[in-house]
């Protein structure tokens, strides 16, 4: 029962480190990559970009850490559903490192830029790099949000946390799902973020305090 307990407040922990390491990384590049003038200054801020990549791995060890540490209680409600709960959160982590790539790569390009007598061609491909990097996100915030709907469906149908809070995971993940399907067809979905936002806030939180009730025959 302890270790359980250990489990699920490791686990909730790593959702907070995700959450802010993520939040972190993507202000610092963006602080950067956002402007207009990105080729001219990535270069300049190195440091800054780079610092927000390492941030963003951070954040890609945490969710693969998350689906491990709840593995051994995910495994007493259904060991498959357990399983490809590790195995998408690897699939996000993977994408979204991906993703990270891009960054490193745009700083590379402005210092060609920097040195280029015509930069058209390079404007096209700093923003094909980042169309790229935008992607890999919105495919790794897919694989997140649909097959822990799945995850949802275990807290809820075994009670390991308050239904209420469950129902929250499902909206929430729906609406990722929702978003990241928006991102990638053209369109604004970052109000679909909220109620994710709320759960991955909330969840960690009770898993720290509280932790999970554990199924019928585990105790």
């Amino acid at each position: 029962m302890d270790t359980y307990r250990k489990s699920t407040a490791f686990a909730g922990v790593l959702f907070l480190v995700a959450t802010a390491a993520y939040m972190s990384g993507n202000a610092l590049i963006e602080s950067v990559l956002g402007a207009s003038d990105y080729l001219e200054r990535a270069a300049d801020y190195q440091s800054r970009i780079v610092l927000g990549v390492v941030l963003e791995f951070i954040n890609s060890v945490s969710v693969v850490g998350i689906a491990i540490a709840l593995f051994p209680i995910l495994k007493l409600c259904n060991e498959k559903i357990a399983l490809g709960y590790v195995g998408f959160r690897v699939i996000e982590a993977v994408l979204l490192l991906v993703g990270s790539v891009g960054p490193l790569l745009l700083v590379a390009l402005s210092r060609e830029y920097a040195a280029a007598d015509v930069s058209s061609d390079l404007h096209v491909l700093g923003t094909l790099i980042k169309e790229g990097s935008t992607y890999a996100f919105q495919l790794g915030m897919l694989a997140l949000g649909v097959y822990s709907l799945f995850f949802c469906y275990l807290l809820y149908r075994f009670r390991l946390v308050p239904r209420v809070l469950s129902v929250l995971g499902f909206i929430g993940y729906a609406a990722l799902s929702a978003s990241a399907i928006t991102e990638l067809m053209g369109h604004d979905g970052m109000l679909l973020y909220i109620p994710g936002a709320v759960f991955e806030l909330a969840l960690p939180l009770w898993l720290m305090i509280k932790g999970v009730k554990l199924p019928e025959g585990a105790r």
